[in-house]
């Protein structure tokens, strides 16, 4: 608990914009009790604590509620590759998010290649073309697409990707709920 404590208050004092000089005059502490609390080498009273949260806007029980993290950035190494048929390359943005409410996907296609046919089911899909065009098989209907345009439509119906361009197609896919 107390490597968790001291990793949670640097935490809390960084996302604060705060140094542990700005710290420790707002907390009535020193800087050097601040640094060995975070860096775990002593234990601290529960008054100090206190203080220390007081300083950075928090209470006791938010400090020690079990908060789940939630990730908001995501770097290239967190992107998980899938295999789809048809698909030359489809990279999972966010990896689990099928436990979101959306899934942000980039996907490329080669020249003729697409999607399998998806649907219908409840939901909503948007794109944005990265380079190369595009058709929107949606039902019956074909809507085509090229680098800069968006799409967005409900998932009602059946629908399909297709790359109708001569060269490697590339697009930011989104569906809603997570389908992949």
């Amino acid at each position: 608990m107390t490597t968790e404590i001291g990793e949670k208050l640097k935490s809390l004092r960084v996302s604060s914009d705060l140094t542990q000089q700005d710290l420790a005059e707002r907390a009535g502490l020193t800087k050097g009790f601040i640094s060995q609390v975070e860096r775990n080498l002593t234990s601290i009273s529960l008054d100090s604590l206190e203080d220390i949260l007081i300083a950075l806007n928090t209470s006791l029980t938010e400090f020690f509620s079990e908060a789940v993290y939630e990730q908001v950035i995501y770097s290239e190494e967190d992107r998980v590759e899938l295999e789809h048929e048809g698909l030359e390359r489809f990279l999972l943005l966010v990896p689990g998010a099928t436990n979101r409410q959306m899934e942000p996907a980039l996907v490329t296609l080669s020249p003729g290649d697409a999607t399998q046919e998806l649907g219908p089911y409840e939901g909503e899909e948007f794109g944005y073309i990265l380079s190369g065009r595009l058709s929107i098989q949606l039902g019956e209907k074909s809507y085509k697409c090229k680098k800069g345009n968006s799409f967005y439509f409900t998932t009602d119906q059946p629908h399909r990707i297709k790359n109708i361009g001569n060269t490697e197609a590339k697009f930011l896919w989104v569906t809603c709920p997570p389908y992949f």
